[in-house]
């Protein structure tokens, strides 16, 4: 298996059946835990952004000869999602000076949730990205969903302990 296509399936985890996009969105949330357990926010926010670099080079690599397809085995685009959704609490529980250990479910259940619906639903500047069919497109779309979840995480996280009510 070419480097390129390793990456864009995330080692093969894109192969897998079905909804292949949602499970390459609990891999990464999977990693994504463990990376903030590792070394917090700074670490996630290192590794989100070699994925989202990583992530465009493969898939430009990939789609050279076919340049409007979007496969569906290629999850790396989630995973870098799926990351910008979870910086948000990351950060959050970064700056509380929480453990690094301490990531409480509701913060990255609510990410992975809100990741999963704006990557699916694709509204406004979402479904614009998804819609330019290229590999820019590809990954852009979830990019894009990563803010959105990340943001609905702040937003319910502070209904949630009372800020916003």
């Amino acid at each position: 298996m070419r480097l390129s296509r390793a990456i864009c399936t995330v080692g093969g985890i894109g192969l897998l059946r079905p909804a292949p996009g949602t499970w390459g969105s609990a891999a990464a949330v999977g990693a994504g835990l463990l990376l903030h357990g590792l070394g917090s926010f700074p670490l996630l926010l290192v590794a989100t952004a070699a994925a989202c670099a990583i992530g465009l080079w493969a898939v430009r690599e990939e789609l050279k000869l076919r340049p409007h397809a979007d496969p569906p085995e290629f999850v790396i685009d989630e995973v870098a999602g799926q990351w910008i959704a979870l910086l948000f609490p990351s950060f959050g529980f970064w700056l509380m000076g929480l453990e690094t250990w301490n990531f409480p479910y509701p913060g990255w259940v609510a990410a992975f949730l809100f990741f999963r619906l704006f990557d699916i639903w694709k509204p406004g500047p979402i479904g614009r990205a998804d819609r330019r069919e290229d590999w820019v497109g590809l990954m852009a779309d979830d990019l894009l969903a990563g803010v959105f979840a990340g943001v609905a995480t702040m937003i319910a996280a502070a209904v949630a302990h009372g800020v916003l009510m």
